[in-house]
Protein backbone atom coordinates (compact mmCIF):
# COMPACT_ATOMS: atom_id res chain seq x y z
CA UNK A 1 0.00 0.00 0.00
CA UNK A 2 1.39 3.43 -0.30
CA UNK A 3 1.57 5.68 2.46
CA UNK A 4 1.08 8.78 0.30
CA UNK A 5 -2.37 9.03 -1.33
CA UNK A 6 -1.64 10.43 -4.61
CA UNK A 7 -2.92 11.63 -7.88
CA UNK A 8 -2.70 9.23 -10.75
CA UNK A 9 -3.83 9.91 -14.16
CA UNK A 10 -4.07 6.92 -16.51
CA UNK A 11 -4.08 7.18 -20.75
CA UNK A 12 -4.43 4.66 -23.05
CA UNK A 13 -5.38 5.44 -26.90
CA UNK A 14 -5.47 3.00 -28.98
CA UNK A 15 -8.74 0.47 -29.39
CA UNK A 16 -11.45 -0.05 -27.63
CA UNK A 17 -10.73 -4.00 -26.59
CA UNK A 18 -7.46 -2.07 -25.13
CA UNK A 19 -8.99 -0.60 -22.56
CA UNK A 20 -10.61 -3.29 -21.45
CA UNK A 21 -7.20 -4.91 -21.13
CA UNK A 22 -6.13 -2.01 -18.64
CA UNK A 23 -8.41 -3.03 -16.26
CA UNK A 24 -6.30 -5.45 -13.99
CA UNK A 25 -3.74 -2.39 -14.35
CA UNK A 26 -6.19 0.04 -12.93
CA UNK A 27 -7.19 -1.84 -9.89
CA UNK A 28 -3.87 -2.52 -8.82
CA UNK A 29 -3.12 1.49 -9.61
CA UNK A 30 -5.97 1.83 -6.93
CA UNK A 31 -5.25 -1.22 -4.39
CA UNK A 32 -1.70 0.42 -4.27
CA UNK A 33 -3.27 4.13 -3.96
CA UNK A 34 -6.62 3.36 -1.93
CA UNK A 35 -6.46 6.75 -0.59
CA UNK A 36 -5.47 8.27 -3.40
CA UNK A 37 -7.55 9.41 -6.25
CA UNK A 38 -7.48 7.38 -9.83
CA UNK A 39 -8.31 9.62 -13.01
CA UNK A 40 -8.54 7.53 -16.79
CA UNK A 41 -8.18 9.52 -20.03
CA UNK A 42 -9.36 7.67 -23.07
CA UNK A 43 -11.24 8.70 -26.57
CA UNK A 44 -14.41 9.85 -25.89
CA UNK A 45 -15.90 6.38 -27.66
CA UNK A 46 -14.03 3.98 -25.47
CA UNK A 47 -15.24 5.99 -22.15
CA UNK A 48 -18.54 3.49 -21.52
CA UNK A 49 -16.60 0.70 -21.06
CA UNK A 50 -15.12 2.33 -17.97
CA UNK A 51 -17.17 4.80 -16.66
CA UNK A 52 -19.22 2.85 -14.22
CA UNK A 53 -16.27 1.63 -12.42
CA UNK A 54 -17.27 2.84 -8.55
CA UNK A 55 -13.46 2.68 -7.69
CA UNK A 56 -12.27 4.81 -11.11
CA UNK A 57 -12.78 9.20 -9.47
CA UNK A 58 -13.39 10.44 -12.87
CA UNK A 59 -13.21 9.56 -16.70
CA UNK A 60 -11.72 12.06 -19.00
CA UNK A 61 -12.94 11.37 -22.60
CA UNK A 62 -11.27 13.24 -25.19
CA UNK A 63 -12.89 13.54 -28.84
CA UNK A 64 -10.95 11.60 -31.17
CA UNK A 65 -10.69 10.91 -34.79
CA UNK A 66 -8.02 9.51 -36.30
CA UNK A 67 -5.01 10.98 -38.38
CA UNK A 68 -6.38 14.34 -37.41
CA UNK A 69 -5.85 16.58 -34.32
CA UNK A 70 -8.93 17.91 -32.77
CA UNK A 71 -7.38 20.92 -31.05
CA UNK A 72 -10.20 23.31 -30.43
CA UNK A 73 -12.34 20.69 -28.22
CA UNK A 74 -9.08 18.89 -26.73
CA UNK A 75 -7.73 22.23 -25.29
CA UNK A 76 -10.36 22.45 -22.72
CA UNK A 77 -9.94 19.03 -21.38
CA UNK A 78 -6.19 19.46 -21.44
CA UNK A 79 -6.29 22.88 -19.40
CA UNK A 80 -8.75 21.16 -16.93
CA UNK A 81 -6.34 18.31 -16.75
CA UNK A 82 -3.30 20.08 -15.89
CA UNK A 83 -5.17 22.04 -13.27
CA UNK A 84 -5.74 18.83 -11.41
CA UNK A 85 -1.96 18.78 -10.44
CA UNK A 86 -1.38 14.89 -10.85
CA UNK A 87 1.49 13.41 -9.05
CA UNK A 88 1.93 10.41 -11.88
CA UNK A 89 1.04 9.69 -15.05
CA UNK A 90 0.92 6.31 -16.54
CA UNK A 91 0.46 6.01 -20.60
CA UNK A 92 -0.30 2.26 -21.28
CA UNK A 93 -0.57 2.64 -25.12
CA UNK A 94 2.49 4.75 -25.72
CA UNK A 95 1.84 5.88 -28.60
CA UNK A 96 2.37 9.96 -30.03
CA UNK A 97 -0.84 10.95 -29.01
CA UNK A 98 -0.89 9.44 -25.77
CA UNK A 99 2.74 10.89 -25.36
CA UNK A 100 1.85 14.31 -26.03
CA UNK A 101 -1.21 13.96 -23.71
CA UNK A 102 0.97 12.72 -20.87
CA UNK A 103 3.37 15.45 -21.33
CA UNK A 104 0.31 18.48 -21.33
CA UNK A 105 -1.12 16.68 -18.55
CA UNK A 106 1.80 18.28 -16.26
CA UNK A 107 2.18 15.41 -14.24
CA UNK A 108 5.38 15.23 -12.52
CA UNK A 109 5.89 11.50 -13.41
CA UNK A 110 5.00 10.21 -16.79
CA UNK A 111 5.45 6.28 -17.48
CA UNK A 112 5.00 4.65 -20.69
CA UNK A 113 6.59 1.32 -22.55
CA UNK A 114 9.29 2.93 -24.88
CA UNK A 115 8.36 1.99 -28.56
CA UNK A 116 11.64 4.22 -29.44
CA UNK A 117 10.13 7.12 -30.62
CA UNK A 118 11.02 10.48 -30.90
CA UNK A 119 7.76 11.84 -28.90
CA UNK A 120 8.94 9.27 -26.37
CA UNK A 121 12.02 10.38 -25.24
CA UNK A 122 10.74 14.13 -24.67
CA UNK A 123 7.33 13.38 -23.38
CA UNK A 124 8.33 10.61 -20.75
CA UNK A 125 10.51 11.04 -17.54
CA UNK A 126 10.64 7.01 -17.25
CA UNK A 127 10.35 4.20 -20.04
CA UNK A 128 10.17 0.63 -20.04
CA UNK A 129 11.84 -0.76 -23.24
CA UNK A 130 8.98 -2.55 -25.06
CA UNK A 131 11.36 -5.88 -25.60
CA UNK A 132 10.90 -5.99 -22.13
CA UNK A 133 7.74 -6.60 -21.66
CA UNK A 134 5.47 -9.73 -21.78
CA UNK A 135 3.53 -10.13 -25.10
CA UNK A 136 0.31 -10.35 -23.25
CA UNK A 137 -1.49 -7.63 -23.14
CA UNK A 138 -2.82 -7.64 -19.68
CA UNK A 139 0.94 -8.98 -17.94
CA UNK A 140 2.30 -5.93 -20.19
CA UNK A 141 0.43 -3.52 -18.59
CA UNK A 142 0.70 -4.93 -15.49
CA UNK A 143 4.75 -5.14 -15.53
CA UNK A 144 5.00 -1.87 -16.60
CA UNK A 145 3.53 -0.52 -12.82
CA UNK A 146 6.62 -2.91 -11.99
CA UNK A 147 8.60 0.59 -12.74
CA UNK A 148 6.99 1.83 -10.16
CA UNK A 149 7.30 -0.93 -7.35
CA UNK A 150 3.33 -1.33 -7.66
CA UNK A 151 2.72 -4.87 -7.27
CA UNK A 152 0.02 -7.17 -9.23
CA UNK A 153 -4.07 -6.64 -8.37
CA UNK A 154 -5.81 -9.05 -6.04
CA UNK A 155 -7.34 -10.82 -9.40
CA UNK A 156 -6.08 -10.13 -12.81
CA UNK A 157 -9.78 -10.47 -14.12
CA UNK A 158 -11.06 -8.00 -17.05
CA UNK A 159 -13.85 -6.08 -15.40
CA UNK A 160 -16.93 -3.48 -17.05
CA UNK A 161 -19.79 -2.67 -15.24
CA UNK A 162 -22.90 -1.77 -17.76
CA UNK A 163 -25.27 1.09 -16.88
CA UNK A 164 -26.92 0.55 -13.88
CA UNK A 165 -30.38 2.72 -15.54
CA UNK A 166 -29.64 1.47 -18.87
CA UNK A 167 -30.14 -2.27 -17.44
CA UNK A 168 -34.05 -1.30 -16.19
CA UNK A 169 -34.46 0.04 -19.45
CA UNK A 170 -33.29 -1.17 -22.63
CA UNK A 171 -33.92 -5.08 -22.60
CA UNK A 172 -31.82 -7.01 -25.10
CA UNK A 173 -34.07 -7.91 -28.24
CA UNK A 174 -34.06 -11.44 -28.13
CA UNK A 175 -35.31 -14.41 -26.01
CA UNK A 176 -33.67 -15.56 -22.77
CA UNK A 177 -31.42 -18.28 -23.63
CA UNK A 178 -30.07 -17.06 -26.55
CA UNK A 179 -26.36 -17.42 -27.26
CA UNK A 180 -24.75 -14.28 -29.68
CA UNK A 181 -22.25 -15.07 -32.30
CA UNK A 182 -20.28 -11.74 -32.86
CA UNK A 183 -19.09 -12.68 -36.62
CA UNK A 184 -16.86 -9.99 -37.82
CA UNK A 185 -13.62 -8.76 -36.48
CA UNK A 186 -11.27 -5.70 -36.80
CA UNK A 187 -8.86 -8.08 -39.04
CA UNK A 188 -10.34 -10.01 -41.52
CA UNK A 189 -7.48 -12.70 -40.55
CA UNK A 190 -8.86 -13.19 -37.44
CA UNK A 191 -12.25 -14.37 -38.71
CA UNK A 192 -13.57 -17.60 -39.33
CA UNK A 193 -15.40 -18.18 -42.72
CA UNK A 194 -18.61 -17.01 -43.83
CA UNK A 195 -19.36 -20.96 -44.07
CA UNK A 196 -17.83 -22.20 -40.91
CA UNK A 197 -20.40 -19.97 -39.20
CA UNK A 198 -23.20 -20.84 -41.54
CA UNK A 199 -22.50 -24.60 -40.89
CA UNK A 200 -22.42 -23.90 -36.86
CA UNK A 201 -25.63 -22.56 -37.26
CA UNK A 202 -27.17 -25.24 -39.03
CA UNK A 203 -25.39 -27.79 -36.06
CA UNK A 204 -26.62 -25.32 -33.32
CA UNK A 205 -30.05 -25.02 -34.55
CA UNK A 206 -30.56 -29.10 -35.09
CA UNK A 207 -29.13 -29.51 -31.64
CA UNK A 208 -32.02 -26.93 -30.23
CA UNK A 209 -30.37 -24.02 -29.03
CA UNK A 210 -31.34 -20.36 -29.89
CA UNK A 211 -28.50 -18.08 -31.77
CA UNK A 212 -28.80 -14.93 -33.05
CA UNK A 213 -25.34 -13.20 -35.45
CA UNK A 214 -24.46 -9.41 -34.42
CA UNK A 215 -21.38 -7.76 -36.20
CA UNK A 216 -20.09 -4.42 -36.00
CA UNK A 217 -21.55 -1.30 -37.93
CA UNK A 218 -18.66 -0.94 -40.46
CA UNK A 219 -19.37 -1.86 -44.18
CA UNK A 220 -16.65 -4.49 -44.07
CA UNK A 221 -18.30 -5.87 -41.12
CA UNK A 222 -21.51 -5.92 -42.87
CA UNK A 223 -20.45 -7.42 -46.01
CA UNK A 224 -19.69 -10.19 -43.89
CA UNK A 225 -22.56 -10.70 -42.43
CA UNK A 226 -24.23 -10.42 -45.49
CA UNK A 227 -22.08 -13.09 -47.16
CA UNK A 228 -23.27 -15.33 -43.78
CA UNK A 229 -26.88 -14.43 -44.40
CA UNK A 230 -27.08 -15.74 -48.30
CA UNK A 231 -25.77 -19.02 -46.66
CA UNK A 232 -28.73 -19.07 -43.74
CA UNK A 233 -30.97 -16.59 -44.51
CA UNK A 234 -33.18 -17.47 -41.42
CA UNK A 235 -30.10 -17.29 -39.47
CA UNK A 236 -31.58 -14.17 -36.61
CA UNK A 237 -29.62 -10.78 -36.76
CA UNK A 238 -28.89 -7.97 -33.92
CA UNK A 239 -29.70 -5.14 -34.58
CA UNK A 240 -27.37 -2.47 -34.59
CA UNK A 241 -27.04 -1.10 -31.48
CA UNK A 242 -27.87 2.89 -30.47
CA UNK A 243 -25.10 3.14 -28.80
CA UNK A 244 -21.87 1.24 -26.79
CA UNK A 245 -23.74 2.01 -23.66
CA UNK A 246 -26.71 -0.21 -24.95
CA UNK A 247 -24.83 -2.81 -26.28
CA UNK A 248 -23.04 -3.29 -23.26
CA UNK A 249 -26.41 -4.26 -21.52
CA UNK A 250 -27.51 -6.45 -24.56
CA UNK A 251 -24.19 -8.41 -24.34
CA UNK A 252 -24.49 -8.69 -20.46
CA UNK A 253 -27.75 -10.36 -21.37
CA UNK A 254 -26.66 -13.01 -23.79
CA UNK A 255 -26.06 -16.75 -22.41
CA UNK A 256 -23.25 -17.54 -24.32
CA UNK A 257 -20.90 -14.86 -26.32
CA UNK A 258 -18.85 -16.69 -29.42
CA UNK A 259 -16.40 -14.53 -31.56
CA UNK A 260 -12.93 -14.45 -32.81
CA UNK A 261 -10.18 -12.28 -30.96
CA UNK A 262 -11.87 -9.12 -31.49
CA UNK A 263 -12.96 -5.95 -28.58
CA UNK A 264 -16.85 -7.33 -28.06
CA UNK A 265 -15.15 -10.91 -27.09
CA UNK A 266 -12.97 -8.89 -24.30
CA UNK A 267 -16.44 -6.90 -23.13
CA UNK A 268 -18.53 -9.82 -23.50
CA UNK A 269 -15.70 -11.40 -21.31
CA UNK A 270 -15.43 -8.66 -18.65
CA UNK A 271 -18.90 -8.65 -18.07
CA UNK A 272 -18.93 -11.95 -16.85
CA UNK A 273 -20.84 -13.37 -19.82
CA UNK A 274 -19.85 -17.36 -20.08
CA UNK A 275 -17.22 -16.95 -23.85
CA UNK A 276 -16.31 -19.09 -26.43
CA UNK A 277 -13.23 -17.15 -28.22
CA UNK A 278 -12.20 -18.65 -31.55
CA UNK A 279 -8.19 -17.81 -31.86
CA UNK A 280 -5.82 -18.53 -34.78
CA UNK A 281 -2.80 -16.46 -35.52
CA UNK A 282 0.09 -16.14 -33.51
CA UNK A 283 -0.43 -12.51 -32.58
CA UNK A 284 -4.30 -13.84 -30.87
CA UNK A 285 -2.81 -16.68 -28.92
CA UNK A 286 0.30 -15.05 -27.67
CA UNK A 287 -1.38 -11.55 -26.68
CA UNK A 288 -4.83 -11.93 -26.09
CA UNK A 289 -5.55 -15.41 -24.98
CA UNK A 290 -3.44 -15.54 -22.11
CA UNK A 291 -6.22 -13.96 -19.94
CA UNK A 292 -8.52 -16.64 -20.48
CA UNK A 293 -9.22 -20.15 -19.22
CA UNK A 294 -8.65 -23.00 -21.12
CA UNK A 295 -12.50 -24.25 -21.58
CA UNK A 296 -12.92 -20.49 -22.81
CA UNK A 297 -10.79 -20.77 -26.03
CA UNK A 298 -11.02 -22.83 -29.07
CA UNK A 299 -7.37 -22.87 -30.96
CA UNK A 300 -5.76 -24.19 -33.89
CA UNK A 301 -3.80 -26.79 -33.02
CA UNK A 302 -1.26 -26.79 -35.60
CA UNK A 303 -0.44 -23.10 -37.04
CA UNK A 304 2.61 -22.53 -39.24
CA UNK A 305 2.47 -19.00 -38.53
CA UNK A 306 2.18 -19.42 -34.82
CA UNK A 307 5.33 -22.18 -35.23
CA UNK A 308 7.83 -20.01 -36.82
CA UNK A 309 7.13 -16.56 -35.32
CA UNK A 310 4.35 -15.96 -32.05
CA UNK A 311 4.36 -12.18 -32.75
CA UNK A 312 2.93 -12.45 -36.30
CA UNK A 313 -0.64 -10.73 -36.65
CA UNK A 314 -1.82 -12.48 -39.75
CA UNK A 315 -1.59 -15.93 -41.57
CA UNK A 316 -0.66 -16.38 -44.35
CA UNK A 317 -0.95 -19.91 -45.21
CA UNK A 318 -3.48 -21.45 -48.09
CA UNK A 319 -5.17 -23.07 -44.96
CA UNK A 320 -5.46 -20.59 -42.66
CA UNK A 321 -5.68 -20.79 -38.82
CA UNK A 322 -8.84 -19.58 -38.04
CA UNK A 323 -10.39 -22.41 -40.95
CA UNK A 324 -9.12 -25.16 -38.98
CA UNK A 325 -11.64 -24.83 -35.97
CA UNK A 326 -14.47 -26.50 -37.10
CA UNK A 327 -17.66 -26.07 -36.70
CA UNK A 328 -18.37 -29.47 -34.71
CA UNK A 329 -15.59 -28.59 -32.10
CA UNK A 330 -17.52 -24.88 -31.41
CA UNK A 331 -20.68 -26.87 -31.00
CA UNK A 332 -18.97 -29.14 -28.31
CA UNK A 333 -17.24 -26.69 -26.38
CA UNK A 334 -20.82 -24.80 -26.48
CA UNK A 335 -22.23 -27.94 -24.96
CA UNK A 336 -19.81 -28.25 -22.23
CA UNK A 337 -19.84 -24.41 -21.08
CA UNK A 338 -23.85 -24.83 -21.21
CA UNK A 339 -23.95 -28.28 -19.26
CA UNK A 340 -21.97 -26.70 -16.54
CA UNK A 341 -24.24 -23.93 -16.23
CA UNK A 342 -27.06 -26.15 -15.99
CA UNK A 343 -25.19 -27.85 -13.12
CA UNK A 344 -24.19 -24.67 -11.41
CA UNK A 345 -28.06 -23.72 -11.07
Amino acid sequence: MNARPEKILALQFKYLGDAVFITPALRALKEFNPAGELHVLVPAEVAPLLKNLSWITKIWPLPRTRGRARLREAWPVIRALRRENFNRAVDFGGNDRGAILSFLSGAKIRLAPDHHRLLAKICYTQRVPVEALPASWVQRNLQLLAAWKIPPPISDRLEIVPDAVLEKSAGAPFPPGTIVCHVATSNDRKQWPAQHWAEFYQLACAAGLNLMFSTGPSQREQNFLAEIKKLVPAAPVLPTSPSLDVFLVWLKQATVFISGDTGPFHFAAALGVPVIGLFGTGDSICRAAPIYRTEQIVAATDCACDRLNKNVSACDESNPCMATITPAQVLARLKKILASAELAH
